[in-house]
């Protein structure tokens, strides 16, 4: 097979404007299909892979209406970067969603909700350079406007009172057959209920606001003569499997032991993949990049292995 070549010097008239600098063409139609359903972080990467797609990502609205902070970007998110990007919505913004952005302010937060009036989804939860005063007066500011939320999220701020949580509730609109719904979602995921208007409320066991959550009807349905009949309540109160959510019995916290810090139940404890050394397990939400084979299906975790080395050493 012959190989492709060019020959400058013999290039055809027609050919005479190759190499000087060109227009950037517009990207295809189908692109700006693909935007809105693209993350924070995929948008930011399209914008950077060449001058149109730039320019796509800036002057397409409709991929900023609906904005999510996560992991990593969400370690790094303040003020400043938080109103540039909420800018690009045009103060259309619907929904501002905060995962864990630690060093957004209640100044942030304020400036970001008085340029755009229309937001009815509010997401906070581990936003703990929040305070409860800020987040109502970002709800109060909403309100003014003639706007009125459907939900908000505000698990993991510091501070929240009962008195906080009925001022909150009382400028959130509330589907009457959502009153009496009780949450059960899996803590596998660090999901978060899509019913419920306000993802805290009180807990019946310490009165305190706090995530109050109920074990999985199928799995507790079985339960109900055991010690911890009554399953609704908070983290704090009722010790939860980390991976499937049911409520764990008191004798099964030191059998269940993990690697981690996470309760895990039973069942999903014989499932995971223990340490050679240890015999205990990572849960999921560890285990990424920490189990580090020794052998064909086991693992050494990263406590035995501080411990071998010391053992060699000495």
């Amino acid at each position: 097979m012959s190989k492709l070549s060019f020959d400058v010097d013999h290039a055809s008239p027609k050919d005479e404007n190759i190499g000087e600098p060109t227009e950037p063409g517009r990207p295809h139609e189908a692109l700006f299909l693909v935007l809105p359903y693209l993350t924070l972080s995929g948008l930011i990467a399209v914008g950077k892979a060449c001058t149109s797609l730039r320019d796509a990502v800036r002057d397409d609205v409709l991929p900023w209406l609906e904005l999510a902070v996560d992991d990593p970007l969400s370690r790094r998110m303040r003020d400043e970067i938080l109103i540039e990007i909420t800018s690009k919505a045009n103060g259309k913004l619907r929904t501002l969603g905060l995962s864990n952005c630690t060093k957004i302010t209640d100044g942030g937060l304020q400036r970001v909700i008085e340029k755009n009036p229309l937001i009815n989804k509010l997401y906070l939860p581990g936003c703990t350079g929040l305070t409860p005063d800020g987040v109502i007066n970002a709800v109060k500011t909403l309100s003014a406007n003639g706007n009125i939320l459907q939900s908000i999220k505000i698990n993991g701020i510091y501070n929240l009172q009962q008195q906080h949580l009925k001022v909150l509730r009382s400028f959130i609109q509330v589907n009457p057959e959502t009153l009496d719904h009780k949450c059960s979602i899996k803590f596998g995921r660090e999901g978060d209920c899509n019913v419920c208007p306000v993802d805290v409320g009180i807990c019946p066991k310490c009165n305190e606001v706090r995530k109050v959550i109920s074990c999985p009807i199928e799995m507790c349905a079985g339960k109900r003569d055991w010690r911890l009949s009554e399953c609704r309540g908070c983290g704090s109160c009722i010790p939860r499997c980390i991976q499937c959510g049911v409520c764990v019995a008191l004798e099964d916290l030191e059998e269940a032991e993990a690697i981690c810090a996470d309760i895990l139940c039973m069942s999903c404890w014989l499932q995971l993949r223990k340490c050679d050394f240890c015999n205990k397990p990572y849960c999921k939400r560890h285990a990424e990049g920490r189990l580090n084979p020794s052998g064909p299906r086991g693992f050494v975790c990263e406590l035995c292995t501080v411990h071998e080395e010391d053992d060699i050493d000495v």
